[in-house]
């Protein structure tokens, strides 16, 4: 049997042994150490979700896969190095170090870097940029200017080494040789390419009487032409105050300067050859409306010489002309004579048809029919008033007799009589309405009595 101290000891634990007891806060910072020290820098590739931009420029998002997901953030310096707008399910590897958040006690990626899987990070940001600068309306070809037709002062933004510089010389003096050529240097590839051809093109637009800048370079790859695709050279060609004509020389592909600029030239010369088109097709107008007006004048002289010649003719024969003008007036001057005969008579006519007219109404004539007939009128109204009164007459004494034969005065004056009560306030119709001693009072048909009663009878006997 083996002795108690020849037993292995048991391996020692990974993180530090305390008896006391630990805070939230230092287990945080223990684990943030611990994991930071573990991982170092690390490439995580995954989908991004939940992607949003804060106002302060940081950015933060979730990087997921089937089974898991993992908080990430990206603070402003870096989001600015960015050449694409990460957006919500966009596979991406993001490059950075891991750790803590010490405020939710979650664990993040913090990214120095990311770059899209399965294209190039360029391409990428290419697209991107081209997409976000469409939705502006930077591409829009209502907001891009025509160029100037006679340019006196055109500015050239190029590098000074490159063959760019050298071909857009040759053209404009050969083309149009009284034009100034105002060239500002910048570099046209590598790093800080963009910046320094963004601070050319607002330096030189900034000159008096500059009517055009040409912005450009020789041929190259697409890593060459990368300064071209610059965010902050398209703004700056967008608010350039003079139309711009980009001149990257690539026939085929185009650059981000190439959608914005208010022009694009497939070579640099090919930019100077269209600047002095706009002067030969003015130098060509001005041919042509030469050209047109010498042909007008001609015109006006031909007609006006025929003009002459018409009138010379004329001229000679003028006694003729005036023998046959005498004669045209006389037979004009029978032609009115006749219309006025003509016209007076048919006046003379419509007077006496309206004469007649006239006095078949007659106001005489008219005032005396009008007159009988009213007096004849007036008769039949007395008449008739005479009929209506007599009628009216017989209706009132029959209606008076039937009255009279109804009035209780006619029934008195037959002998008949009234008895009232003593109140005066009733008419007596039967004797049992009055008892011995009462007093009643007897209408008759001349005057009337008071008597009392002295004796009742109601068999009908005296």
């Amino acid at each position: 049997m083996p002795d108690l101290f020849d037993l292995p000891f048991d391996d020692e634990p990974v993180g530090p042994a305390r008896d006391a007891p630990w805070s939230v806060s230092e287990l945080t910072a223990a684990i943030r150490g611990t994991l930071e020290l573990t991982f170092g820098s690390l490439a995580v590739e995954g989908e991004i979700s939940n992607c949003r931009q804060w106002s302060s420029g940081h950015l933060y998002f979730t990087l997921k896969d089937e089974h898991a997901q993992v908080r990430a953030v990206m603070f402003r310096s870096s989001v600015r190095m960015l050449r694409f707008r990460p957006e919500d399910g966009m596979r991406v590897i993001a490059r950075g170090r891991l750790s803590v958040y010490d405020a939710k006690g979650e664990y993040q990626i913090i990214c120095d870097a990311l770059e899209p899987h399965g294209l190039g990070a360029r391409q990428a940001a290419f697209e991107a940029l081209k997409r976000r600068l469409q939705a502006e309306g930077l591409f829009d070809s209502a907001r891009k200017r025509p160029l100037p037709t006679l340019p006196r002062r055109i500015g050239v933004v190029t590098s000074l080494d490159g063959a760019a510089i050298r071909d857009i010389v040759r053209v404009l003096f050969a083309r149009h040789p009284t034009a100034r050529i105002l060239v500002r240097a910048a570099r046209v590839q590598g790093d800080g390419a963009a910046e320094d051809l963004v601070r050319a093109l607002q330096a030189i637009t900034k000159v008096p009487d500059v009517d055009v800048v040409i912005i450009g370079r020789g041929g190259g790859s697409a890593e060459d032409l990368w300064a071209f695709n610059d965010e902050q050279l398209a703004r700056a060609i967008a608010a350039s105050p003079v139309p711009v004509i980009s001149a990257v020389g690539h026939e085929i592909d185009f650059t981000i300067a190439d959608f914005v600029a208010d022009v694009r030239a497939a070579t640099p010369s090919n930019a100077a050859e269209i600047v002095v088109d706009r002067a030969d097709n003015f130098i060509a107008r001005i041919d042509r409306a030469e050209r047109r007006l010498r042909a007008a004048l001609a015109l006006a002289v031909a007609r006006r010489q025929q003009r002459l010649h018409v009138l010379d003719t004329r001229l000679r024969h003028w006694p003729t002309q005036l023998v046959l003008r005498d004669r045209d007036i006389h037979q004009a001057r029978g032609r009115l004579e006749r219309a006025m005969t003509a016209r007076l008579a048919l006046a003379a006519q419509q007077v006496d048809r309206l004469r007649r007219r006239l006095e078949a109404r007659d106001v005489r004539r008219v005032t005396a029919a009008f007159a009988t007939r009213v007096a004849t009128a007036r008769a039949r109204l007395e008449a008739a008033a005479t009929r209506q009164r007599l009628v009216a007459a017989g209706r009132v004494a029959t209606l008076t007799a039937r009255l009279d034969a109804l009035s209780p005065l006619a029934v008195l004056a037959r002998g008949y009589a009234v008895c009232w009560n003593e109140a005066r306030d009733g008419i007596i119709r039967s004797a049992s309405a009055v008892t011995p001693g009462d007093g009643v009072h007897v209408t008759l048909a001349e005057g009337e009595i008071s008597c009392r009663v002295e004796r009742v009878t109601t068999d009908g006997r005296p």
